[in-house]
């Protein structure tokens, strides 16, 4: 040590070869901030996939919308001016009819006045079906009464010619007694055995009996003729009657005819009161619901206008503003319903830090409500809506504004994201398919037990 400062003290190069303490001082700075780095590498950091979006809403309804004319029209009168605040129902156009079909200012009356006519004849209608129909019940009835008086009548007659019949057997047995008496008595006259007087006797006997075998003949023929009048009376009363019935049915059906084509004219009358009485509502043009009027597609006074078409636009006040963001293919299968967001709105200044979160100033939060299926323009739309756990968006937020989002993923180590990046690999995707292979090896091997 003598020696070395005895050499110092000798030559001044040695003094001028020392290490100077600022290289010591940048030495330990360098060394201490690559501790720091390699320290930063195992900090967490949150993957999160950007992407760039409009503001928009969920609602179809909160969606800045065309108010169009349900009938054709001419505009007789504006109550609205652009920039005007409306409440749901409130008038913003009179209009008056331009079919010839609907000039009648008492077209309803006259319609009305119609439907109570044909009412009036379906009434009428109505009561001469009943009557037809009594009438054929009275018909059929009569019938059964006519076809059992025939039929008594016919008995009466089979009794009559059973009695007529008898009576002639008997007139017969009588005759023939009678002529074998006649005969013995013409024999014993001509023997001297009677006298002339009993001969003529049993001769007049015999006369008076054949003169009754000849009635009671008569009698039993007209019987006979009486049986078969009594059932060719039967055979055309009961034909009468079924024609009765016949014609009676008959108009009884055309008269339900006339009842139910009365009942459908009458429905069809009064759908077109009913059209007509909507339509007289249709008039009026109403406000779909509250809003400003953004602007006025028709012009002037006594434009004409056609069904469905456009009349003005209006802006709602109450809007459920959502966030569409579109994403890359590649980073679609990492997103799921619920996953946390962080947002920037054009206009609104913020520090952003994308992997710390919560270091960030300025920023919003959202929730993811629905991911497309169907790709637009090369990218997946995503639907973001305001997170109910973090701080409310801007109030003055208008629906079209830029906004940039970050949808948060999984947390893991500045080195693990460096490596990514640099190996230019998605987010997560290689843990991801292994989560989803394993859930579905555990869904096979639960049905293979089952």
């Amino acid at each position: 040590m003598q020696k070395k400062e005895q050499l110092s003290d000798l030559f001044q190069a040695f003094h001028l070869a020392n290490t100077p303490r600022f290289g010591r001082m940048l030495a330990y700075w360098c060394l201490g901030i690559l501790i720091l780095l390699l320290l930063a590498m195992f900090l967490p950091w949150t993957q999160n996939i950007q992407s760039k979006g409009i503001v928009t809403t969920f609602r179809p309804e909160d969606r800045p919308q065309v108010v169009h004319s349900t009938i054709a029209g001419r505009i007789e009168k504006w109550y609205v001016r652009e920039g005007q605040y409306v409440k749901k129902g409130d008038t913003l156009v009179a209009l008056s009819e331009v079919k010839d079909k609907y000039f009648d200012p008492d077209f309803l009356i006259r319609i009305r006045e119609q439907i109570n006519s044909k009412e009036n004849a379906l009434l009428s209608t109505r009561k001469k079906a009943d009557a037809l129909q009594k009438q054929i019940k009275v018909l059929q009835e009569g019938l059964l009464f006519s076809l059992s008086k025939a039929k008594n009548k016919i008995t009466q007659t089979l009794l009559k010619i059973k009695t007529d019949s008898a009576d002639f057997l008997a007139s017969r047995a009588e005759y023939d007694i009678a002529k074998i008496q006649l005969e013995r008595q013409e024999v014993l006259y001509k023997k001297g055995l009677k006298s002339l007087t009993e001969y003529e006797t049993r001769r007049l006997k015999f006369q008076e009996t054949s003169a009754k075998l000849i009635s009671s003949e008569n009698k039993l023929y007209t019987s006979k003729n009486e049986l078969l009048n009594a059932t060719i009376e039967l055979n055309s009363l009961e034909a009468e009657y079924l024609d009765k019935i016949a014609k009676a049915e008959s108009e009884f059906s055309s008269t339900l005819a006339y009842f139910y084509n009365t009942e459908g004219e009458i429905s069809k009358m009064n759908n077109e009161y009913a059209n007509m009485q909507i339509r007289s509502s249709f008039y009026s043009i109403l406000a779909p619901q509250d809003g400003y009027i953004v602007k006025a597609l028709r012009n002037g006074i006594g434009e004409t206008i056609k069904e469905g078409e456009a009349i003005t636009s209006i802006m709602p006040t109450q809007m459920h503003l959502a966030i569409e963001l579109f994403v890359k293919p590649m980073d679609l299968p990492l997103l799921k319903i619920n996953d946390k967001v962080r947002l920037q709105f054009d206009g609104w200044p913020a520090l952003v830090f994308s992997g710390w979160p919560v270091a960030s100033v300025g920023t919003f939060g959202g929730v993811i409500i629905a991911v497309d299926n169907v790709d637009t323009n090369g990218k997946y739309r995503v639907l973001i809506v305001p997170d109910s756990m973090d701080s409310r968006w801007p109030k003055p937020l208008g629906l079209g504004s830029g906004a940039y989002g970050w949808i948060l993923l999984k947390d893991v180590p500045v080195w693990y994201e460096i490596w990514r990046q640099l190996n230019g690999f998605p987010p997560d995707y290689t843990t991801q398919i292994n989560q989803d292979q394993s859930v579905k090896g555990k869904k096979n091997t639960k049905v293979d037990e089952n």
